[in-house]
């Protein structure tokens, strides 16, 4: 196969891949390839560009037995680690005095390997966040048959802690079904319609309680008449419930929650007509290098302050899955000392 042809083959691929021959060298390569390991790379011997040892391998191995060999080349695009699978094959015929070369190509696996990251640190995550209320209801289990077994005090003190603790799993086993509820849906386009003047009245209206147990006080500002959108009732409760329940318990003591509802013609977030649903709080605020990740499962800016008020690590993670299916767009603005904001924006 003459240098034409090796070159036309090459560049029919959909794939990074280049031909290394019996000299050693390489004796073709298509954009993509020379987009990954640089533009001059044909005519150089393999080992100066590919210099990774166990890609180096693959090819003497492929070269030596004429035959098939993998490996794993690792680089960065300038933004992001990625893995490529790298695939060897031997081609008889091409090269130097037409004595063979191995065709190499690179398929970039980062997607795939950011996925099994993903579920081990959800995993791993998951264990831990059951690991501590388990504990530490064990250790409480075993107080009340020893030390505690004629203590009426410590034993009602013990369980009002074991109730909380209890409480804690249950919660985290709801937010996990219902995060893989609202994930399994997420491609599914609602069809109902939704009234969110009523819905955000109901959902202010049932954690009323809530707030005056805190010392919050709740106002809404918007439409009296109805404001409809497609979408799926239940749904868009959680979402105001999640929002307006954070409001209420990292808004502080003596401060105020406003949700406010507001619609516009043309939206440039949704690229149309649109309801904006705004969720303010005058608490702490939040540092804005957690703003970028506060949607990420089990993320919190404050740890300790959020287990402490009963929170999962999952409320915004299904918010945001929430808003994506119904094609919308989630904001979070925030000044430390002053507040934050949420901003729901749903096409109409």
């Amino acid at each position: 196969m003459s240098d034409a042809l090796n070159h036309d083959f090459l560049a029919a691929m959909p794939l990074a891949a280049l031909l290394v021959d019996q000299s050693e060298r390489i004796i073709a390569a298509n954009t993509e390839a020379q987009t990954l390991l640089g533009q001059q790379i044909v005519g150089r011997h393999y080992a100066t560009i590919l210099r990774q040892p166990q890609v180096i391998e693959a090819i003497e191995r492929s070269l030596r037995d004429k035959g098939a060999s993998r490996s794993r080349h690792l680089a960065n695009d300038g933004a992001q680690d990625t893995t490529f699978e790298v695939a060897c094959r031997y081609v008889n015929g091409i090269g130097a005095v037409a004595g063979g070369a191995v065709l190499v190509s690179f398929t970039d696996v980062t997607p795939m390997e950011q996925a099994g990251q993903m579920r081990r640190d959800f995993v791993a995550n998951v264990s831990h966040e059951l690991r501590t209320p388990l504990t530490a209801i064990m250790g409480f289990i075993e107080t009340l048959r020893g030390p505690a077994r004629n203590d009426p005090a410590a034993q009602d003190r013990f369980l009002g802690i074991m109730e909380q603790e209890a409480g804690r799993m249950n919660r985290l086993v709801g937010d996990l079904l219902s995060l893989n509820r609202v994930e399994s849906e997420e491609r599914i386009r609602p069809r109902g319609a939704v009234d969110l003047t009523a819905q955000i009245a109901s959902t202010l209206n049932s954690l009323r309680p809530l707030a005056t147990e805190a010392g919050v006080e709740l106002h809404s500002t918007g439409p009296e008449t109805p404001v409809n959108v497609t979408g799926d009732e239940d749904q868009i409760r959680q979402v105001l419930t999640n929002l307006i329940e954070n409001a209420i318990k990292y808004g502080g003591r003596g401060g105020e929650v406003r949700v406010t509802l507001s619609e516009a013609e043309r939206d440039p977030a949704v690229r149309g007509p649109a309801a904006r649903i705004q969720v303010s709080d005058k608490g702490a605020g939040i540092d804005p290098v957690h703003l970028p990740r506060l949607t990420e499962r089990f993320y919190r800016a404050d740890s300790h302050r959020s287990r402490q008020k009963g929170g999962t690590g999952l409320g915004l993670a299904i918010v945001k899955h929430i808003v994506n299916r119904h094609r919308g767009r989630m904001r979070v603005e925030s000044t430390l000392g002053s507040g934050t904001t949420f901003t729901v924006i749903l096409p109409k």
